[in-house]
């Protein structure tokens, strides 16, 4: 806002000089003081507004965050879901698998215990027919011994 410059030559006249310098001062005075309280008037509806709108923004914020956490919570619950499922899965197979390994395992055992035992028998049957020859050539050796000292004593009494 302007300041007062100058009051009109009439009034100046009527008031003298002083006084129209005096009435210039006081105008600008009550103008300078209406400019503060509108300044002031309108920085406090401002502050207010602006206080309303900040409150308004962080209820809006709030509420997104509570929406956000909400939202994570959910897919965290679908997750662990999932995770469990899949777990329980893992187990499962590792459970079935470890079942087909202890059959393999005892049906070769099984078919080894045969194998050693047949292998066995056989040993068996060899032992016995490589005894039934030793016996049988320690019978030919004896016979031969008896028969060589029987020739040594009819020869030795002849």
């Amino acid at each position: 806002m302007a300041k007062v410059a100058a009051v009109e030559k009439p009034l100046r006249d009527k008031l003298g000089e002083n006084a129209s310098q005096s009435l210039i001062n006081l105008i600008n005075v009550s103008k300078d003081e209406q400019k503060h309280e509108m300044l002031t008037f309108v920085e406090e509806k401002f502050e207010h507004r602006l206080t309303e709108e900040i409150g308004k923004v962080n209820e809006r914020i709030t509420e997104e965050i509570g929406k956000v956490n909400v939202r994570i919570t959910e897919e965290i619950g679908k997750v662990n879901e999932r995770i469990t499922k899949e777990t329980g899965n893992l187990k499962l197979a590792i459970a079935q698998t470890e079942q087909r390994l202890d059959n393999r395992i005892t049906t070769e055992i099984s078919r080894v215990n045969e194998r050693m035992t047949e292998e066995i028998g056989k040993v068996n049957i060899n032992i016995a027919h490589v005894e039934r020859n030793m016996i049988r050539w320690m019978f030919i050796f004896w016979i031969g011994q008896v028969g060589a000292l029987l020739g040594i004593l009819f020869a030795f009494f002849k």
